[in-house]
């Protein structure tokens, strides 16, 4: 890794490079511009990424056509996405002249292919972090995104103003791919949480409350959380417009339970609550949110809900 480097800052740079503009990556390239930054971008569907030209970014037809910049940030769907960008044709550490001097990658992705691409990236001197992030576009239009950062302290120390552009908050935790297991231990806890909330939830209008009236107790409660509130218009309006869906969360779900398995730590409760997702994407359920898992315990309760039509709040303004 290079030394002498300093903090940097949109007045002394550095100049930014993106790869993968979904949901989340393209309001996050918005608030690198927004906060000065100069940013390029690459997406493999080139139309979905030309709106940001707009804002005032550099749109690219190959990821390596950024291997001269001072950061480049990733974030893709899966795995085999991760070793495409970075190391297939025409990827990001494939130009023998040069490349990044730090790779941020945001994606939800294996230790295993996470480590392939870190030691590619170490043998061109270029320092790799683990940054994925914990919301979604909502949390990141309230200013709530948070990072977890893994990987050669320097270079996070370097590039930290950079992540904070995304949100609320940083953590550093640690050299490596650590910040992968915290990643993926949230999201396991993600799932599991929202098939215990529902399953209270249907309890509860079951025995005669409102869902509105129950979450509004619970949100109010010590066992009321960010989460809880921000997953409460769903379950009270049943509006499943998809922030996470079901394939990913059990994606998720399998990278937790191959981690567990590897490391000799038995998750029984994540265990049952994987099934329960899988059931659901073989019944189908590909598109709309994982909120929907509230439908499934309805429907095994013998319970046909309808949308309360209530004017209930997500807690993210409220913050």
């Amino acid at each position: 890794m290079r030394s002498g480097r300093t903090k940097v800052t949109p007045k002394t740079g550095p100049r930014i490079g993106w790869i993968g503009v979904g949901r989340m990556g393209y309001q996050l390239v918005t608030r690198l511009l927004d906060a000065g930054y100069e940013v390029s971008v690459y997406n493999r569907t080139r139309s979905k990424a030309e709106p940001l030209a707009e804002k005032g970014a550099t749109i690219v037809d190959r990821p390596v056509e950024l291997a001269s910049l001072d950061l480049v940030i990733s974030m893709v769907a899966a795995s085999k996405d991760l070793e495409a960008v970075m190391l297939g044709e025409g990827g990001l550490l494939t130009d023998p002249a040069a490349s990044p001097r730090a790779i941020a990658d945001s994606s939800t992705v294996s230790i295993e292919a996470s480590e392939r691409v870190r030691r590619a990236a170490e043998e061109r001197g270029t320092a790799l972090l683990a940054t994925p992030v914990s919301g979604n576009p909502s949390v990141i239009a309230a200013g709530k995104l948070t990072v977890a950062v893994s990987g050669p302290r320097e270079a996070f120390e370097e590039f930290e103003p950079v992540l904070l552009a995304f949100g609320r908050g940083v953590t550093y935790v640690g050299e490596g791919e650590l910040a992968r297991l915290v990643k993926i231990a949230h999201n396991v806890f993600l799932g599991v949480v929202t098939q215990s909330l529902a399953e209270i939830t249907v309890l509860a209008e079951k025995g005669g409350v409102s869902r509105e009236a129950f979450l509004a107790f619970l949100n109010d409660s010590v066992m009321g959380s960010v989460f809880s509130r921000y997953k409460t218009p769903a379950f009270v309006n049943l509006d499943f417009t998809p922030t996470f869906t079901m394939p990913l969360l059990q994606k998720d779900f399998d990278l937790g339970l191959a981690a567990a398995d590897k490391l000799k730590s038995p998750m029984p409760i994540a265990s049952a609550a994987r099934q329960i997702v899988a059931q659901a994407v073989g019944g189908g359920n590909t598109e709309l949110d994982f909120a929907t898992l509230i439908l499934d315990v309805a429907r095994g309760a013998g319970l046909e809900i309808t949308s309360e039509k209530a004017d209930v709040s997500d807690g993210l303004s409220d913050r």
